[in-house]
């Protein structure tokens, strides 16, 4: 199930809620009793470099964009891929 992570205006405390995904956009009461909370903005951490799809018998040399590509948050254009 997935967890949500909040932080209440209030007395800026942050909790986490876990709760279907169909349920993400309800509002969640702070653990204290404040109403006054927002849905943070949560970004998953994965590992390793984006790849193109290849057809069988490739090599992966001749499948890696020119450059090193590799992804990341711009393409690979500012290095962070």
């Amino acid at each position: 199930m997935p967890r949500y992570e909040f932080r209440c205006r209030t007395c800026a405390s942050t909790f986490e809620v876990d709760r279907p995904m169909s349920a993400a956009s309800d509002p969640a009461p702070c653990p204290t009793g404040h109403d006054d909370t927002v849905k943070l903005l949560n970004t998953v951490g994965l590992g390793g470099k984006a790849r193109t799809a290849q057809p069988t018998g490739t090599p992966r040399a001749m499948a890696s964009p020119p450059g090193g590509g590799g992804g990341g948050c711009c393409g690979g254009a500012c290095g962070c891929g």
